[in-house]
């Protein structure tokens, strides 16, 4: 953790509503004029697309488990480096990893491959993380001590297999036989590298659907927003005061005395309330530390280094 530079780190699979958080995050930036160095963990993936395949063929064949979920499949120790320059000094090396046509055709490359390394923008307010492994830790890999907000979004594994399996099958044409192949390939790291973190992060959201997804194979419409609930889950440090989210944020309830149940139409108002006190006390506290009294008009805010 550094006050001066401070990280905010977002676990769990975009299937699992991670663009809602990063578009609720997006909208505090813009109104408090913050700045994020923005940082998409599948940079630190140990080998593209091709690779990847031919990888995971030989570890199969040699009965050991290789996935994009575990750390045998990502650089975790270059990771946690970046998390620790910037906290220290608040800059970093960062790459892309090159995910659609649209985003290879803007570096003239191939999908599935990555960028160059390159130095961040020194001129940032945060560091934002969305990927994988913002909790991780691993032997003595420990990426979790450096992120001053971690957001875990949880999934329902259902919910998040449905979202999955049709984007896959859709959009990249997978077949459904390779699709199940590649779940199944990931259960395992899953089980051992994904869900623990959700037990180190300071806030979780998860979605939980209210129609029957038992069958995430059926190619049922995934559930949309009015078919949801968005279950918060509060660690000590982040504790709110749940009154007045009670009160603003329509039809939403108490489950637990750290558990707050919110219709997910209202999915990026609540996260919008929820974050937002966070945010604006880290920013406050990390320009108090480095001098700035006013940020000029013209310096820009949102996130830097999204590819689009």
């Amino acid at each position: 953790m550094s006050v001066k530079h401070p990280i905010v780190a977002i676990t769990g699979a975009m299937e699992s509503g991670s663009i809602a958080v990063i578009q609720a995050l997006e909208r505090i930036f813009y109104r408090e004029r913050v700045k994020a160095a923005y940082i998409d963990g599948s940079a630190f993936r140990r080998y593209d697309r091709l690779a990847m395949r031919a990888e995971v063929s030989k570890a199969k064949a040699e009965g050991r488990v290789l996935g994009h979920f575990g750390p045998s499949g990502n650089h975790l120790d270059k990771l946690e480096s970046l998390f620790f320059e910037y906290a220290a000094i608040g800059k970093g090396l960062y790459r892309h990893y090159l995910h659609t046509p649209e985003q290879a055709a803007k570096y003239g490359q191939a999908v599935g491959t990555f960028t160059a390394w390159e130095s961040m923008d020194p001129d940032s307010d945060l560091l934002l993380y969305r990927g994988l492994h913002g909790a991780a830790l691993v032997d003595d890999i420990d990426i979790s001590q450096y992120p001053d907000l971690s957001i875990g979004i949880a999934p329902n594994a259902n919910l998040e297999w449905m979202a999955k399996i049709q984007h896959e099958t859709r959009q990249r044409e997978v077949s459904l036989d390779e699709v199940k192949r590649g779940l199944l390939n990931r259960l395992h790291d899953y089980v051992h590298h994904i869900t623990p973190q959700f037990m180190r992060t300071h806030v979780n959201f998860q979605l939980i659907p209210l129609v029957d997804t038992s069958d995430p194979f059926a190619a049922e419409p995934v559930p949309t927003a009015d078919e949801c609930y968005l279950i918060i889950h509060f660690c000590d440090k982040y504790w709110p005061n749940f009154q007045p989210l009670l009160k603003d944020i329509p039809g939403a309830f108490m489950s637990r005395r750290n558990t707050m149940v919110v219709p997910s139409s209202k999915m990026l108002m609540a996260i919008e309330l929820v974050l937002m006190p966070i945010i604006r006390d880290l920013i406050m506290a990390s320009r108090e530390l480095r001098g700035i009294t006013d940020v000029p008009e013209d310096r820009g805010a949102g996130l830097s280094g999204w590819v689009l």
